[in-house]
Parts: C-alpha cells; structure tokens; sequence
C-alpha cells in the first residue's frame, strides 16, 4: 500500500501551475500582439504610401521643368521667322491688353483671335478699324496704324499661333459678273444697299459703303465676318461665287451713274423728280417775283 505525500505532490504541481499561466498570458496576449503588428503593419504602409507620394511629385517637378511652358516658349521664339518675331513684338506692344498674352482675348475688352487667322487681321488692321481706340457700336473705318510690312508681320505672328483662314491668291475679279450681282443681291444688299452704298442697322450700328473697298478686303471680310456680317465661308459661297461678288461690286463702283448725276444709283427717275421739284419752284418763285413788281 503506497501513500502519497501531500506536500511532495504541491511541489510536483509548481512547474504545471507556472506554465499554464505562462500559457494563459500567452493566449491573452496573442491579439494584443496580432493588434500591434497590424499597427505597425498599417504605419508601414502609409510610410511607403508618403514615400511613393513624394517620389511621384518630384518625378512631376522634375518633368514639368524640362517640358514647363516657358521652356517650350523659349523654344517655339527659337522656332519662328524673323516675321513672325517683329509680329510679336508688334502684338505685345498694340493688341496684348485687349486680345490678351496667348490670343485668348481678354473678358469685356477683346475677342480670343485663335483661329481668325491672317485674314482677319488684314481685314481689321488693313481697314484702320484695329487697333480700337475706344468700344463703340461700330468700329470705324480709318487710315491704317501699321505699313503694309507690319500688317504682314502681325499676320505671319497670328496665323503661326492661332491658325485660321489664309488670304486668298491669284485675281479676284475672275468671277461671273451676272452671277455676282445676283449673288451679292441674294445675300449682301439687305445691309449694302444694292449697289454697296451701305445703310443703317439696328442700336446705332452701320453697313459700310464699299464704293472705296479693294478687292482683297471685300473677300477677307466674307470670309472672317467682321462685327455685325455673318462669315461666308467656303461652304456657304465657294471662292468662285466671291470673286463674281468682287467683280460686281467693283464693277459698279468703276461705272457711271446711268442717269448722270449720283443719287445713291436710283436712276433717271429720281433725277427727274429732282428736276421737277426745283423747276416748279423756281417757276414758282418767277411768278411771285414778277406779280410782285407789276
């Protein structure tokens, strides 16, 4: 018959009794621990996170030096004719604070003149209405600011950088003359008069006379619409029907008035009411005068 001793068994259960607490503690700090290595985990990433955030930005900076719009500037000046640079400067010095640094235009002060191109610009500095001296219902028509070689200068720096209708070439009177007066009555004469004398329009504006109007501004206007003239472009009227136009409209100017005397091209019959008026007056006046003496 063996017999236990009580005190010999509590010294065996010592070790046991340790390492179930070192298991328990184990256990109950197992997700502790899981916790922090997710926060260290989670700092790591937002630390690759930052750093790929900032590689990124310098990678951007670095890229956006080397292609930066006042590098491709420098070069694109670098690029352009002698022509187009005296444009340039013509530009910064005349049209800049209205039609603003890159031709965008500026708001409540000047239209953007991307894509009016050269013949625009002929029309407009051509005719005196550019540079405008001050916002008006109309633009007037006055002597030209630029030589002829600055016109040319200004074109050549627009259409490199705006683009845009071209002049045309070759002789623009090379039309039909019975089409273009048809033509010209069909879709000019309701504001040109019939025979390009001009005429009032609504809120103070005007249709120019074209009576003084050369050959190369007739068509750059179809083709650009200056103000309150719609753009007859190609599709509207082929370059063909706007040179019958221009052969028209100088044709008349270069023509007598078939009744002598010019009023405003109406004919013999106005003549011949003048006529009247003035005779019956003056008969009039004769027999007051002669009544008036006897």
């Amino acid at each position: 018959m063996s017999t236990t001793n009580p005190q010999s068994d509590a010294q065996n259960d010592v070790p046991h009794r340790g390492r179930a607490r070192w298991l328990r503690r184990r256990a109950e700090g197992a997700p502790a621990a899981s916790a922090r290595a997710r926060r260290r985990s989670k700092q790591r990433r937002r630390v690759m996170n930052v750093a790929g955030l900032m590689a990124a930005l310098v990678l951007t900076g670095a890229l956006y030096s080397a292609l930066s719009p006042a590098y491709a500037t420098d070069e694109g000046t670098a690029n352009e004719s002698s022509a187009e640079a005296a444009g340039r400067e013509l530009y910064e010095r005349s049209c800049i604070s209205c039609h603003g640094a890159n031709l965008e235009g500026v708001p409540n002060r000047g239209p953007s003149l991307i894509g009016v191109g050269e013949a625009a610009v002929y029309f407009q500095v051509h005719t005196g209405r550019m540079p405008l001296a001050r916002q008006e219902a109309d633009a007037p028509d006055k002597p030209a600011v630029f030589s002829d070689e600055e016109i040319d200068q200004l074109m050549a720096y627009v259409q490199a950088n705006g683009g845009g209708p071209t002049l045309p070439s070759g002789d623009l009177r090379d039309g039909d003359l019975a089409e273009g007066g048809e033509l010209f009555r069909l879709n000019c004469a309701s504001c040109h008069n019939f025979v390009g004398q001009g005429g009032a329009l609504s809120s103070g504006k005007a249709a120019p006379s074209l009576e003084d109007s050369s050959d190369l501004e007739i068509y750059t206007a179809m083709l650009t619409g200056p103000e309150n003239m719609p753009v007859f472009g190609d599709n509207q009227l082929t370059p063909e029907e706007k040179r019958s136009i221009i052969n028209y409209v100088q044709t008349i100017n270069s023509q007598a008035d078939p009744g002598g005397a010019g009023i405003g091209r109406m004919g013999p019959v106005a003549e011949g009411l003048v006529i009247w008026v003035v005779g019956i007056g003056a008969l009039l006046f004769a027999v007051f005068w002669m009544g008036s003496k006897a």
